[in-house]
């Protein structure tokens, strides 16, 4: 009897991730990536939300270093034509722990390739900051102050079709 279930258990094993690819195709090796990229035509603008959850009393400490340290980086890909827009929102109102956020930094990329090809910015943060130690400072004081940070591919629902 334990034989024939040592014997069936890797038959039902295979079966079980057959179902799980079939059901779930992101699972089945394909890069976090390549899924992203095939939600997302190369001619349409690509957006992704990125999400900052500051320590208590230190919202306005990250402001200050992201104003500082990133936002000019990020202006400087958007003249270069990866970003069309990057836009920031707080909330107005209190949330409850679990679900608090921030900010909320909102960046429309030229299109899904742009936005997945791993662009190296060193070059622009060097020209930007020729002090390199007090930038290397400052963003890992950004980073330090946070409690989460989360990044969040989205796309538009058209409600008017079928």
């Amino acid at each position: 009897m334990r034989e024939r279930i040592a014997k069936s258990v890797p038959r039902l094993m295979l079966a079980a991730l057959g179902l799980l690819l079939t059901v779930w195709p992101g699972f089945g090796g394909a890069s976090g990536k390549q899924s992203t990229m095939a939600a997302g035509s190369n001619e349409q603008p690509y957006v992704i939300e990125y999400y900052y959850k500051a320590k208590w009393g230190h919202a306005e400490e990250f402001l200050a270093l992201f104003k500082k340290n990133h936002y000019p980086v990020l202006k400087k890909e958007m003249e270069l034509g990866r970003m069309l827009k990057v836009t920031m929102v707080t909330p107005r109102y209190h949330m409850t722990e679990d679900g608090r956020w921030d900010y909320r930094v909102t960046i429309v990329f030229k299109n899904a390739a742009i936005a997945n090809d791993n662009f190296d910015s060193s070059a622009i943060i060097k020209q930007l900051y020729p002090d390199q130690e007090t930038y290397k400072k400052e963003e890992q004081r950004r980073f330090e102050i946070l409690d989460a940070h989360w990044d969040l591919p989205v796309k538009d629902v058209d409600l008017d079709t079928r």
